[in-house]
Formats: C-alpha cells, structure tokens, sequence
C-alpha cells in the first residue's frame, strides 16, 4: 500500500501547488481521497509534487491501485474523476475566482479557468495535443479526433447526448456539475447574463479548437435562432472580445446534436470563414450604418458588420427572416412541408476595430431519395470520410473527423508507397484512393502523407460546397437582392 500512499500524497502536493488547495482543507481532502481509492489505512510518505503532469500522476495513481489489487482501480475513469473532483476547488471559489479575474479584464478571467480545467484534468489537453491537426492550403483546418465518438446516425448522436433517466436532462444541463453519472466531478461553469437571462459558460473536454467552450441558457429550452440570439451573441463578445462565438442552425443533420438546450460554440481561436474575405459587396437601403457582402467560401454565407448591434441584429433578422421562407425548386429548397420546417440560418460573431462582424450560414435540411442523408449534407462518396451532421464549427471551416482515419489512412499511405491495389476492406475508399494515386507516379513515404493530407482538404472543401443552398456567390447575391432587400454596393 506504500505506492499508493505516495501517489496520493504526490497529488495532494500537486494540488496544494496547482488547484488551490488550502493547508487548513488539506487534511480532510486526503481522507477523502483515501476513502475513494478504498485505503483503510495511511502512513504519509513526505512526498513533493515534482512537476509531472495531472495525466501523469493519475496514471501512477491507477497503476498503483491497480497493483495493491483496490476495487477502485477496475473503473479508472470514474476513480480519476472522483478524486480530482475532491481535489480541486469547489464551484462557488472557482466563480469568485473568476470574478476576481474579470476585475482585471475578461481575457485574463478566461485564460485562467481554461488553465484550472487543464490542471483539474477536466479538459483533457494530452490527448487533445495528439489529434493529427493541420491547416490545408485551401484554408480549412482538418483535426482528427480521438477521443470523440463518430455519430454516424443523427439519431444515435442525439441519443448519445441525452441522460437516461432524466437527470440530467441532457450532457449540457448546469446540474451536471459534479454528476457521478457522466464523470463530470471536475466540471466547473461560471455565470453569465445574456439577454437579460441567466446563462453559464463552460470549457469543452474535448475541445475542437484553442479553449473551446459552450455558452449555455440556465433553462432547459430547446435550441433557436431569432433576433434575440443576434442581440445575446454580441453581448457575449462585448463581454469576451477575444473570442468568437456562434450557435448551430436549430434543426436535425444540420445542426448540433443536442439541439434540445438552448447553448452557442465559441472560443479563442479565429476560424477560417472570419478569414475570407467578401467577394460581393452588398448594402440595404434601410440600414446604411451596416456593410454587408457574399463571403467568398464553398458554403453560403453572408457578412454583416456595423457598430451598432441592436441595428446588426435588425439587418440580421432580415436575412434569416427571408431566407427561411425562400422557396426554390428548381435548387431543391424546401422551407417547410409536412415534416416541418428545413431552412435556418447559423450565426457566428467576431468583434473587430470595425464593429461586430457576424457571419450568417444559410443552411438547409431538406432530404430526397437520391440524399436521405441530406440534399445539401456531405454527399455519399465523402462519407467514409466524414457522415456525421455537419454543424457550426465545420460550417466554419475546421473539420472534426472521425478517430478510425488515423489508422485507415495510414493503411492507405502504405499502400501507395508499395503500389499495390486497393484492399478490399477499403472498398469504400476507392475514389479518394484513386484521387491520392493520381496525384504523383510514385510515393515515398513523406509524398505519400501529403498526398493523404491534400486529399482530405480537398474532400472537406467539396464537403462545404455540399452544403452550400447556392451553388455560385451570384446566386447567393440574387437572393439578397431580390427577397432580402439587398442591392449591390
């Protein structure tokens, strides 16, 4: 039992040098570490926190537990979030210490609980700092994610992100906070006030992007989008200006999967659609304090800018107004029919020297029999790539593919360095294979590599242009002009 007394004796350490933990408070929180590894008995060991990693340390934790042959050991998850979740402070000092940070300014508040979520191994940095990333030359960043499990069923993803049982009533409710259900022990929200109602914010686990956090309403309500989610998404950047933040369109296949609370996407990094640039330049007759344009992407999307945001907020309901009644044949956009409504508009703001910048993704839903996945959803030659919903985040140019690519693809490298044919268990591979092998006579093993990551920007680009309502930045402007009121600048 000596090896495990000294693994919790080195997290104590850690957590007195890194979580907060008082001197006064240390005592019982070793007792009650001690009573969740089932140690009857404890001899202190004096050891020091060497500046190892939370992930390292719990590993010695497991493996020593794992060796004296404790019950705990058989569920490391749940023993690992159990006892970090007694270590760090609890949610009331991490909301007056982030409000003690905000005192300062709001990028200091952020960074800090971003920094707490790493050290408390909520945010589970390690293994996100493993996921294959990279940015194509086309612009688009493609991640692989690990840890993230691929819903390739709309409805298994939703079913994925609900709680059996009803408590809580989804992933994202607050009253997961400390939940022994979903291992949230660790998790810790601070509040917010978005539109005169109560909000919290809270970091991802396993996040896509540089401190990727979720904005969520305190009610239980389900997702929307209308001028009052304009008006609170420039409100949360005039709180946290060196974010962005955005919300999913509110429908199934192309929005996010758990469309039934109310919650934005956001965080600190500037994803690729912020970085286009306008291609069509557009403006309203009645609202000359606010520029607009096409936004030169594979999707739709249109640009707002302006200062005022009451005033942003109006014009942008004047788009989303127009484009959820448009009606199209001929393109295959439906707006409504008998299985409900199919067009929404996805929002994501940035705020700049020039005003807040909000983006409008016109998205769409709508299926057929040559598409049941989706008319405009990545089409079926792209799926064993990526199949599942393509929402805000990817919508924006950062693509999130599925774990099983790191070991598929690099089947794929091998065999283009060998020039051998296709394996049959990759029969579903075959057009992007086809592709990659067309692009040299030959591979080595670095040429093979870059020739699967041209392939994969390639195919998320295609990807978006799936989605895209309007083919051509023409068309797009088209419809600004004729049903939203718009005239070319």
């Amino acid at each position: 039992m000596k090896q495990v007394c000294e693994a919790v004796d080195r997290l104590i350490a850690y957590a007195r040098a890194r979580l907060g933990l008082s001197a006064r408070n240390e005592i019982f929180v070793r007792n009650t570490v001690l009573d969740l590894v089932g140690l009857e008995s404890y001899e202190g060991t004096g050891q020091e926190y060497d500046g190892r990693s939370v992930s390292a340390l719990l590993r010695e934790l497991v493996e020593a537990c794992t060796q004296a042959g404790l019950p705990a050991a058989q569920a490391p998850e749940r023993l690992t979030d159990s006892v970090m979740g007694a270590l760090m402070l609890p949610p009331e000092a991490v909301e007056e210490a982030f409000a003690a940070h905000m005192a300062v300014s709001s990028q200091e508040a952020t960074e800090w609980l971003y920094s707490y979520s790493v050290l408390s191994d909520y945010v589970k940095k390690e293994k996100l700092d493993a996921n294959p990333r990279f940015t194509a030359d086309n612009g688009l960043i493609v991640t692989i994610n690990r840890a993230k499990p691929e819903f390739r069923d709309p409805k298994k993803a939703v079913s994925g992100n609900s709680v059996k049982g009803g408590y809580p009533k989804c992933t994202i409710c607050r009253e997961n906070e400390g939940y022994f259900g979903r291992n949230k022990r660790t998790l810790r929200t601070v509040t917010l006030e978005l539109g005169g109602e109560q909000w919290f914010w809270q970091f991802s686990p396993y996040g896509y992007f540089h401190e990727h956090g979720i904005a969520v309403n305190a009610k239980h309500i389900p997702m929307h989008v209308d001028r009052g989610t304009f008006v609170k998404l420039m409100q949360f950047v005039d709180l946290f200006p060196h974010y962005f933040i955005g919300c999913n369109a509110p429908l199934p296949r192309i929005g996010g999967s758990v469309l039934a609370h109310d919650h934005f996407q956001g965080g600190g990094e500037v994803l690729p659609l912020h970085n286009a640039r306008i291609c069509i330049a557009l403006a309203h007759p009645d609202f000359p304090d606010v520029t607009a344009g096409v936004v030169d992407w594979p999707g739709t999307a249109v640009r707002l800018v302006g200062k005022d945001a009451q005033r942003v907020a109006d014009l942008a309901e004047v788009v989303r107004a127009a484009w959820c009644s448009y009606e199209d044949a001929a393109r295959g956009i439906v707006a409504e029919d008998k299985d409900g409504v199919h067009s929404a508009v996805s929002p994501t703001v940035v705020k700049t020297a020039r005003g807040y910048e909000m983006n409008l993704i016109l998205r769409n839903n709508i299926t057929s029999e040559q598409y049941p996945d989706g008319v405009f959803h990545a089409h079926p030659e792209f799926h064993v790539i990526k199949k599942e919903s393509i929402g805000l985040i990817e919508a924006q140019g950062l693509f999130i593919l599925p774990g099983r690519l790191v070991e598929e693809l690099a089947d794929l490298e091998e065999v283009l360095v060998s020039g051998g044919e296709l394996p049959e268990r990759y029969a579903g591979y075959a057009m992007v294979f086809g592709e990659m092998k067309a692009m040299r006579p030959s591979f080595t093993k670095e040429t093979a590599h870059e020739a699967v990551k041209a392939e994969l920007a390639s195919v998320c680009e295609r990807i978006l242009e799936n989605t895209a309502v309007f083919k051509t930045h023409a068309e797009t402007a088209q419809f600004m002009n004729e049903k939203a009121g718009f005239c070319y600048d």
